[in-house]
Order: structure tokens, then sequence, then C-alpha cells
């Protein structure tokens, strides 16, 4: 049996990428979702059709009962789970004094509530097989800060804490813990920049362009593969030199 990765926010963007990747290299793949079920699905259909495995499953990662079922599923149907792709995530542009509680409650409990939950529901049995790779998806911003997505920024900065503390805690069950730290990539997420902004983004950037979902989608690839068994604890950043 091939081995099976769980990936959370897979709907769309760099999550749907990431599970068109993994299925193309022989991988059972969870495509977790929440809200967006018609696109999960529409994933599922094309992904079945070329004759790859999938199973799609409904899950709040801010809810522990649901997480504790959504792996419960998934190594009932696969064995077990292999990998397991932090890539959940909301975003939102506001001036700081503008934001609720509610807003900054909500932020922190999408990235980094659904993160513990995840790595907790999933490492028992990665501690006990003494392998397992977990990707976090962060963001730039959680290296540099962005004006006005500072609970964006400060998710994502946690994030990158996160996947390094715990490096070091699961590295002897030879688990490794990584992070990518994307740029501005093309995605639905950065679609309500105005032509202007995404000019100047672009200018800013040494390679003149935007990243693409599948340039992502292959760096969490190759993380999750055995010739990537010695790095972790690692925050790599495909930008484009944008931060450098």
């Amino acid at each position: 049996m091939g081995k099976t990765v769980l990936i959370t926010g897979a709907s769309r963007g760099i999550g749907r990428a990431m599970a068109t990747v993994f299925a193309e290299n022989n991988y059972h793949v969870m495509i977790n979702y929440l809200k967006a079920e018609r696109e999960a699905r529409l994933l599922e259909q094309e992904l079945t059709k070329q004759g790859y495995t999938v199973a799609v499953y409904r899950a709040d990662v801010m809810q522990k009962a649901q997480v504790t079922e959504m792996i419960a599923t998934g190594e009932k149907l696969f064995g077990s789970i292999d990998v397991l792709i932090n890539n959940a995530g909301i975003s939102q542009f506001k001036l700081f004094t503008e934001i609720s509680e509610e807003e900054w409650d909500t932020m922190l409990n999408t990235h980094l509530k659904g993160m513990f939950n995840c790595c907790q529901g999933l490492l028992p049995s990665m501690i006990h097989q003494k392998k397992g790779k977990i990707i976090n998806i962060a963001s730039i911003w959680g290296l540099v800060g962005a004006s006005c997505e500072v609970p964006y920024s400060t998710a994502k900065a946690g994030m990158i804490g996160f996947t390094k503390a715990l490096a070091k805690e699961v590295g002897p069950s030879g688990i490794q813990v990584n992070c990518i730290a994307p740029g501005i990539i093309e995605t639905e997420m950065n679609e309500g920049l105005n032509n202007m902004e995404k000019k100047q983004l672009k200018e800013e950037t040494p390679l003149l362009r935007f990243g693409k979902p599948e340039e992502i989608a292959h760096l969490a690839l190759y993380l999750a593969s055995a010739e990537a068994d010695f790095i972790t604890g690692q925050v790599i950043s495909p930008n484009g030199g944008f931060v450098i």
C-alpha cells in the first residue's frame, strides 16, 4: 500500500495544487475542506477519473473532535497517514485598530489551533511507527510582517516557531517537521489586489513574477520524500527573492 498524505484546506489554491501533485506521485490523498465543498468534490472527481486514490473529508480543524474523527477515518481507509500538511488558513487585510476580538481569535485559531489539533491527533501513531513528515504552510509575512495584516503575520510567525520547537521534540522519533513560507502566489487569496498593487509587488520581486501553486506543491513533495529525511526544523521560503 502506498503512502498517505492528509492536506488541510485542500480544496483551492496551494492546497489543491498539493493534492494534485501528491496524487500524481502515487500518494493516497485525504482532501480536507470546511466550506468549499463544491471545489473539493470537483477535485475528487478530477483525480478519481485519472485513477488516483483520494478521499474528501469535511472537518473544522479548530474543532478537536472533528479532527480526531478525520484522522481515524483516514487511518481506517489507508492504514496510516504518513504525511500531514497543515495548509488550512484564512487571510484578512485590515487596520490593526479596527480588528475585532472575534476576528483576532478566528485568525489565530484557524492557523495555530488547527495545526495543534492535527499534529497532536497524528503524532501518537507517527511516534509509534518511528517515522512521519509534518509540513506547515506559513508565509513570508510570518518572517517579516505585513502592514494591515497583523493577525495573519502573527499567526504565520507562530507556525514558524511551532515548527522549530516540535522538530526538536519529535526528531528522536524519526519524524521531520518543516515549514514552507511562500511569497506572493497566484491564488484566490491574492485576487483582492488591484492591478497597480500587483504590478508593484512584481517589480519588488527579483524574478519579476508571482509564484505558482504548483511550485509550492513540488517543494512540499520533496520535503515529504525520503531524500529530505535529514531536513527538519527548517523554514524554506520560495518567494522569488522578495525576501532574502
